[in-house]
């Protein structure tokens, strides 16, 4: 369960929305390594909520060989913005 460390609603929006979308880039990310068939729905699912953060950055972040960084760097950019915006609004 999620429990919010403010009483702000934007903040506490926020931090859920990061926390789910968080979960959402790492069990896509760990998936991709066991199931790489697009057909699951899981993975059907993961993919329709995380492509909109990765596909704008992955035009920008460069594949090292097979690694792909850019579900990292999407989590810190949204930790990042969610930490601006938290220290915005208290």
């Amino acid at each position: 369960m999620i429990v919010c460390s403010s009483g702000n609603f934007i903040i506490c929006f926020v931090e859920i929305l990061v926390t789910v979308l968080t979960w959402a880039i790492i069990i896509r990310s760990l998936m991709s390594w066991f199931s790489p068939r697009g057909d699951n729905p899981l993975i059907l699912l993961l993919d329709n909520i995380t492509e909109p953060i990765l596909a704008p950055l992955r035009r920008i972040v460069p594949r090292l060989g097979m690694l792909d960084l850019t579900p990292l760097v999407a989590i810190l950019l949204m930790n990042a913005f969610q930490n601006i915006l938290a220290s915005v609004f208290r």
